[in-house]
């Protein structure tokens, strides 16, 4: 595939307003996301397992990757305290973080149910996830006893070390 083909790709995922397109042919993969006009713009290069291209094509910008933010008692009930009250709150909350980097994984198989959801009670030792790194499934287990307040990833997101996981309120 050649940088030709490429822009030519992009064009045609533009006007027909796709967001995210991957494509392998062969051992050339080449994977575009775009988003809204408001960032900068995004360098897709074309991969081979022994070469990667000299020449990136500029994409279409690309929006940040964010969580689903999980329902706080703010959006659920009218006369609830504002979200100032809750930020204080989170002073107080133990974080969960990655102890290595890799893919994070909050069920143990597709299609079953998560370890956990925000809301759950977990007792120390229990496993919260799985990160999985170079092949491995490391499951990572709870260091604090207490509720589950926040989940800072979603499922196939790929995390850093010492990135958090989730928030516990002892």
């Amino acid at each position: 595939m050649n940088q030709k083909e490429i822009k030519e790709l992009i064009e045609f995922l533009i006007d027909k307003d796709i967001a995210e397109f991957e494509l392998e042919r062969g051992d050339v993969k080449l994977r575009v996301k775009r988003g809204g006009a408001q960032t900068a713009p995004q360098v897709v290069t074309v991969a081979t397992p022994m070469h990667v291209s000299a020449t990136p094509v500029i994409a279409a910008p690309q929006a940040p990757v964010t969580a689903p933010a999980p329902p706080s008692a703010a959006t659920e009930a009218p006369g609830s305290p504002p979200a100032a009250a809750e930020a204080e709150d989170e002073s107080q909350w133990l974080m969960v973080k990655s102890p290595i980097v890799g893919t994070f994984y909050g069920a143990p198989s597709p299609g079953a149910p998560p370890f956990v959801k925000v809301g759950d009670t977990v007792s120390v030792g229990q496993v919260l996830c799985i990160v999985e790194a170079m092949k491995l499934m490391n499951e990572i287990e709870s260091d604090h006893a207490g509720t589950i307040m926040k989940a800072y990833v979603v499922n196939g997101q790929p995390v850093e070390y010492g990135q958090k996981l989730f928030a516990v309120k002892p």
